[in-house]
């Protein structure tokens, strides 16, 4: 079966480009990260990356937040390069990196705080986030007195207070137990519905990537390039019954394979 997406002619000029990326660090020893490194992600897209631990996910979603400058090769944001952080992006990683000094609701408006928005309209659209990631009741709380997946709520909530184009997510859910990331997947893919940002999400999970994504980019090992992309033609909304169809099985037996 075949998995690949085939493009016709006149496709859209892609909303992230990234064109033959190399990132080689040099600490103790010369590592190099990312090798030759080329992807194109669509504007909307759920787009997933999956691959062997240090195959190099962590640093392609820096490269993309700017946070980590390549070494050759560029990557470009509706056309423009990207050569540092920018308010189009946000960044939720897999440790919480709440404030805890800071209540819920604190934690979800400093974004907004740092952009000088007034504190009645920030304490207004971080009640509208918490309500919207499901943690009404929640927002006087300390991050030491939620849950995991609550402190990732909290997480999410802050990354979208400050309206991205593009969410970079790096294994968000690989802090929680099985039963936690199964809703939390479920609530990221309603979020997602709702606002139509630009998702690219880095994950260990097969289930997880073929579940949440339109299409999932398969990573070699060290030095991390693009194997496959593979196209996840399941309907949406996404169902638990999508977990159990032979769609589904096909595709985790294909990127399962790919992996090798």
């Amino acid at each position: 079966m075949n998995f690949k997406r085939e493009f016709s002619v006149e496709r859209p000029i892609p909303y992230i480009e990234v064109r033959r990326l190399n990132v080689t660090f040099h600490g103790g020893k010369k590592t190099v990260a990312l090798g030759d490194f080329s992807l194109d992600i669509e504007k909307h897209e759920f787009f997933s990356i999956i691959g062997p631990s240090g195959c190099g996910k962590t640093t392609f979603l820096r490269v993309l937040a700017g946070l980590t400058a390549p070494s050759s090769g560029e990557a470009l944001i509706d056309g423009k390069e990207v050569t540092g952080p920018g308010p189009d992006r946000a960044v939720v990683f897999q440790e919480y990196v709440l404030m805890p000094w800071r209540t819920a609701l604190r934690n979800v408006g400093f974004g907004l705080e740092l952009k000088g928005v007034p504190h009645e309209e920030r304490r207004r659209k971080a009640m509208e986030l918490i309500r919207l990631v499901g943690l009404d009741g929640f927002e006087g709380h300390y991050p030491h007195e939620l849950s995991g997946g609550m402190r990732q709520r909290v997480g999410l909530a802050r990354a979208l207070a400050v309206d991205p184009e593009i969410l970079l997510m790096d294994e968000p859910f690989g802090s929680v137990d099985a039963q936690t990331r199964e809703l939390m997947q479920d609530e990221l893919l309603k979020i997602w519905e709702q606002r139509k940002k630009t998702v690219v999400f880095a994950t260990h999970s097969i289930e997880e990537a073929i579940y949440m994504s339109d299409r999932v980019a398969v990573m070699t090992p060290r030095p991390g390039r693009v194997k496959e992309v593979v196209d996840v033609n399941l309907p949406r909304p996404r169902k638990y019954s999508h977990r159990v169809s032979s769609k589904f099985m096909d595709l985790r037996l294909h990127i399962w394979k790919t992996l090798g």
